[in-house]
């Protein structure tokens, strides 16, 4: 949420995420506020070296260009100083001489010329090469041209390049001479010196422009070079452009406001996978370590100062390698020990209950879009009033009509919910069944308890969840308006209790906080609601493989905006690019007109052969990818690089199995009359480079394992201490046969086996020690093979 936006009016307000100059997600608008909350969380790999996370505030405009008030702005470096807590920054002015990304490639050289009349001067060499990594302007590539200048107290001799069409990654290859002129007192000398008073003032600078045409020319960043770093040598470097230093100082910042951010930024560095054998086999055996408590994977939550950092790794790993259904069981069974009620069953935030948490949000969201996205778009795109508390209602709302409304949605949804058992995936109902059997054995006197402890998952933290924030489960695109929002929560709150079976009898009724919600319930003391839920509970948790009994409907996967090239059509001899709605279902990939039209072109899944990116010098276009099918080409091109490696990753998801995927394919496109990759003639030609996508185990899920193993070896060395801590509570339980009384360092750690786990302990200890070893020789061998100034490792400002 951001406070105190451009006093005295109210606006309606946006805001963006930018990588460097790039846009790569948008917030919804919130109308009409000085302090809007936004409340809405994205989740991205990024997919290129960026130098600034920046997050701009926009006002919304309707007939003229968006205004941007300010801007909050942190270095890659600076990330990880705010990672995982809230933060208020101050909104910085935006000043076209500061947003600036890319790199140049530059060459220097000092030559040493004998004049005519004999005397010696000296001449600076200016090659500029090429740019890499410029911003789009206005949506498209820019004309890039750059400007060099010899720059001294009394001089500034500036030269230019050519202006380069349409793109972010221009090759100039132009070589500039500049005379440095020498002092009236200078003699001829047999090795000749730079002379440090002249040197020390002059520097070379090269200014990045987009050629604006009929409009001003924008200024894309800078670079300077002191000549004095020269000698008589050549300098060849790579460097990061600038922001101008005579940037808009002046503006006041206190006025603009203030914006709260949450940012969780993690960078691993993942070594080659047999680095990572030992520990790996370390944690998959978790599951049949006696006690459970003394596994590597259990002692990794208890070090992990918040649990859910050391289950989003964990529970991906497990279920990589299909071992979380019996590390689930394992903890729940810990779990159960301390659960003195029935009725209190799972409803901690356990190792266990997080675990099954994060499992159902990775291996459910298909489940969840075909059971609540139709109704949710419904209830978003068409609210109805639904407020049924007498303190909340507005002048002329009529309590009975908006609790028919609520009624009407909480019916649907249930109904949909208990009509879904057949799309559970497989690996919830299994772990489901696990919880409902060891729920019925920890309490063998309770016929309730089995449902309970299903219901506890599904309904409450799954389907009820999702309900109340669709746009966490991507259900929705943007967090729903306060209206909506209260809709969702009223339906929430009915399904958490129409989920819990058991709570439908009027002494249960009683115990609602609030009495309009008591009312509102008393309408659904109907035997066919604990049926239902019954039924719908007893399938999900059944191992029985459940076949569906007519043609299963398409499971929508992604959606949204994006740029296509013509396949046929041509305007003027010209294929041109046209703005389309594309969807993918697990069935077909089609684009329309506009969203919600029928599909102009479709693609069935099982026809596509490749997807893979496209160079950008096929069109002068960033973010492209091509489709390959049987017919020619579709190349398409995405909003940004975050947008464009989704589409990628989720079209090779589905299409992994295809049987006739081609191995081979040209990275570029071909254009008169040959491919401009390979300069082949034969459109029909094989591919000349490799496909990208290998064919994974999992065609549903997926998962890198190394990186998570290497996110879980990460999170044991920044919590090496801990680690030592329970080591010595292991060392002081064995020597004095039980807990010690006094300063209890150690009453947080379960330790049911201090030599089990003493044990494991010194495993993970010994294979911490040697991955470190394995990094620091990677980074040495990293370190010296990208040396400072080389592409991989631009230099950054000034050179001194």
């Amino acid at each position: 949420d951001a406070k105190h936006l451009v006093p005295n009016k109210m606006r309606d307000f946006f805001c963006t995420i930018n990588l460097d100059q790039e846009e790569v997600f948008r917030t919804q608008v919130v109308e009409k506020s000085l302090s809007p909350y936004f409340g809405e969380e994205f989740y991205f790999e990024i997919p290129r070296t960026f130098q600034w996370l920046s997050f701009y505030i926009y006002d919304k405009s309707v007939l003229q260009k968006d205004l941007r008030i300010g801007k909050v702005s942190i270095k890659k470096e600076d990330l990880c100083n705010y990672t995982g807590k809230e933060n208020w920054f101050m909104l910085q002015p935006v000043d076209s001489n500061s947003e600036v990304q890319g790199k140049v490639h530059l060459e220097l050289k000092l030559n040493e010329l004998i004049t005519d009349n004999g005397s010696v001067c000296q001449q600076l060499v200016v090659h500029i090469k090429e740019c890499h990594g410029l911003p789009l302007i206005n949506g498209q590539n820019c004309d890039p041209y750059a400007t060099v200048s010899l720059v001294g107290p009394s001089r500034n001799d500036q030269k230019k390049t050519k202006v380069k069409k349409k793109t972010s990654n221009p090759q100039f290859n132009e070589t500039f001479y500049f005379e440095v002129t020498r002092s009236s007192s200078y003699t001829k000398k047999s090795q000749f010196q730079v002379e440090e008073e002249d040197i020390e003032k002059l520097e070379v600078r090269v200014d990045l422009w987009n050629n604006g045409n009929l409009v001003q020319d924008i200024f894309l960043g800078e670079i300077k070079v002191p000549v004095k770093v020269l000698r008589n040598d050549s300098f060849q470097a790579w460097y990061l452009l600038q922001p101008r230093e005579n940037g808009n100082k002046s503006s006041k910042t206190d006025d603009l406001g203030s914006l709260r951010l949450n940012i969780c930024y993690t960078e691993d560095c993942v070594l080659p996978s047999e680095y990572y054998t030992s520990l790996r086999n370390l944690l998959l055996k978790s599951s049949d370590v006696q006690p459970i408590s003394a596994s590597a994977a259990y002692i990794l939550s208890e070090v992990c100062r918040d649990k859910y950092d050391a289950v989003l790794p964990l529970v991906r790993l497990l279920l990589h390698h299909h071992k979380l259904v019996p590390f689930v069981a394992a903890v729940a069974e810990l779990d159960l020990k301390d659960t003195q009620e029935a009725n209190t069953i799972f409803r901690g935030n356990s190792l266990a209950t997080r675990c099954v948490d994060e499992m159902m949000k990775i291996v459910g969201k298909h489940y969840l879009k075909v059971t609540l996205k139709p109704v949710i778009d419904e209830i978003c795109e068409s609210p109805k009033p639904c407020e049924i508390d007498p303190i909340k209602l507005r002048e002329g709302d009529n309590v009975e009509i908006n609790m028919e409304n609520l009624r009407y949605y909480v019916d649907k949804v249930f109904r949909e919910i208990v009509r879904s058992s057949i799309s559970c995936p497989t690996l919830m109902c299994d772990v489901f069944y696990s919880l409902r059997h060891l729920a019925a054995k920890r309490f063998p006197n309770d016929p309730h308890v089995q449902y309970s402890a299903v219901s506890s998952f599904v309904f409450l933290r799954f389907f009820a969840v999702a309900v109340v924030s669709p746009h966490t489960f991507h259900l929705r695109p943007h967090h729903p308006d306060a209206q909506t929002s209260r809709t969702l929560t009223l339906i929430s709150k009915a399904i958490q209790t129409l989920g819990s079976w058991g709570s439908l009898t009027k002494s249960k009724l009683s115990s609602f906080k609030e009495t309009f919600m008591c009312e509102f319930f008393k309408t659904f003391q109907e035997e066919k609601f604990t049926e239902s839920v019954k039924k719908f509970l007893d399938d999900v948790s059944s191992t029985e493989s459940k076949e569906p009994s007519g043609v299963s409907e398409p499971v929508h996967l992604k959606e949204g905006e994006m740029y296509k090239r013509a396949q046929g059509r041509t305007r003027i001899g010209k294929k041109n690019f046209k703005k389309r709605w594309f969807c993918l279902t697990s069935r077909e990939f089609t684009y329309h007109k506009q969203q919600d039209k029928e599909p102009i072109f479709t693609i069935p899944i099982k026809n596509i052969l490749a997807v893979e990116k496209l160079d950008e010098s096929s069109f002068n276009k960033k973010n492209m990818f091509q489709v390959l099918h049987g017919e020619k080409p579709l190349y398409i091109q995405a909003n940004n690089c975050v947008e464009a490696s989704e589409w990628i990753e989720a079209l090779c998801r589905v299409t992994r199995c295809n049987q006739k995927r081609l191995s081979f394919y040209h990275p570029s496109a071909f254009l008169n009359g040959n491919w401009l990759c390979c300069k082949a003639t034969a459109e029909s030609t094989e591919g000349c480079a490799r496909c990208t996508a290998d064919v994974p185990a999992d065609t549903q899920i997926e998962i890198d394992g190394d990186r998570e193993t290497e996110r879980i070896y990460s999170l044991f060395t920044i919590n090496r201490a801990k680690l030592q801590k329970l080591e010595e509570a292991c060392g002081s339980i064995a020597v004095y046969q039980g807990p010690r009384k006094e300063p209890d360092d150690y009453s947080n750690f379960t330790i049911e086996d201090s030599v089990a786990t003493f044990h494991t302990l010194q495993q993970i200890i010994d294979i911490l020690e040697k991955l470190n070893e394995s990094h620091e020789k990677y980074q040495k061998k990293r370190s010296s093979s990208a040396k400072y100034g080389s592409e991989e490792n631009p230099i950054v400002g000034k050179v001194s």
